[in-house]
């Protein structure tokens, strides 16, 4: 079996970002840091990179999301060039979704019927993290 999912790097924000995730998309999310790798030696880290996430992964109805920390001292690179796409059943839980998502974020398009869906809009979380959301999807003649 084939899967695809998306892989997030944040700049210090994963701790705060993947539960955020979790409250909208809901869910099962699995955090390790750097301190608890195996084999890792946190008194050999500082404070600030043990605690960063190294790997995080939120299992949610109809995906999977990924992501860690970038190692402390590295240049945080902004996210750009795509959007993660969330397609939900209704107009309702697009609207839902997509009012959570924004809140102190960015909103680029509105929530609001399109040709192809009941709602679709754009947003930038207050993570930097691009979403399209779609709800209630036309069905092609």
């Amino acid at each position: 079996m084939t899967s695809f999912n998306a892989y997030l790097f944040f700049d210090g924000t994963a701790a705060q970002a993947m539960p955020f995730y979790q409250r909208v998309l809901g869910g099962k999310l699995d955090v390790m840091t750097f301190a608890q790798m195996p084999g890792a030696e946190p008194q050999e880290m500082s404070a600030a990179t043990a605690a960063r996430v190294m790997h995080a992964m939120l299992a949610f109805d109809g995906g999977q999301l990924m992501a860690s920390d970038t190692m402390e001292g590295q240049p945080p690179q902004p996210m750009k060039g795509f959007s993660l796409t969330l397609n939900k059943d209704t107009a309702a839980e697009a609207e839902t979704v997509f009012a959570a998502l924004a809140v102190g974020g960015q909103v680029t398009m509105p929530i609001a019927p399109t040709f192809w869906a009941e709602r679709f809009g754009m947003c930038t979380d207050r993570f930097g993290t691009p979403w399209m959301v779609n709800g209630g999807m036309q069905q092609p003649d």
